[in-house]
């Protein structure tokens, strides 16, 4: 089994050089970083830190998340795809953890459970709610660092075009072909979205979003009006 690492980023200065070592250390196949027009300098350090391995590239791509991890997908060698967000950092022994998972061949792909990096009481309630949901429904999200066979994803078409929800539609579509795996072991994303903006509101405007969804509004208005009220 061979696994290709897609990370979209966009102005990710911040936080790309500490996942970029972490997950450089792992023992992945391919590690593939799709720009979508930062301007923070985000490209010129993923071309600085994948230039130094072989097995590690940078892309550009039309900016929007799902246009990235497909562009990155279509680009990459691997029969396993791990998307992985560039503020989240995988477990040590996460390349075991996939393979083992997808021995099984009733399984399609899978995620992670996922915790922050912040010891606050919010950061633990959110994360258990995340998870538990998550578990609940078969419905995974970005953070929790999908991976899927890609003879499934060329099969379902990739990530749906569309400026939100990819992720949500995306493993709506996938639990329809197979079984996905709701892996216990936990990535570690940032929290800094949720203190940005408050826990509560975040929390909030998540749901919101989600239910509109849910009941047929569509994804580009649900991304012009998130826009407004973030």
């Amino acid at each position: 089994m061979t696994i290709s690492v897609v990370i979209p980023t966009l102005n990710e200065h911040r936080t790309l050089a500490r996942t970029l070592e972490h997950t450089g250390a792992l023992g992945f196949d391919e590690l593939i970083v799709v720009d979508g027009g930062s301007t923070d300098g985000t490209l010129r350090l993923a071309e600085a830190i994948c230039g130094r391995d072989a097995d590690m590239r940078v892309i550009t791509a039309t900016p929007g998340r799902a246009r990235q991890m497909n562009a990155g997908a279509g680009t990459s060698r691997g029969d396993t795809l791990l998307f992985l967000h560039a503020d989240t950092l995988l477990p040590s022994d996460a390349k075991r953890i996939i393979e083992e998972t997808l021995s099984d061949q009733a399984v399609v792909g899978g995620r992670f459970d996922v915790r922050f990096d912040s010891s606050s009481r919010w950061s633990m309630i959110i994360g258990t709610l995340m998870n538990h949901r998550s578990r609940l429904t078969g419905i995974s999200t970005g953070d929790q660092a999908i991976f899927v066979r890609r003879r499934t994803f060329d099969q379902l078409g990739g990530f749906p075009d569309i400026p939100l929800m990819e992720d949500i539609e995306f493993s709506r579509r996938l639990k329809r072909v197979g079984r996905i795996a709701a892996l216990r072991e936990s990535v570690t994303t940032s929290f800094r979205r949720w203190e940005t903006h408050g826990p509560l509101r975040t929390i909030l405007l998540m749901w919101t979003l989600r239910f509109m969804y849910r009941i047929g509004v569509s994804p580009f208005r649900l991304s012009l009006w998130y826009k407004a009220v973030r």
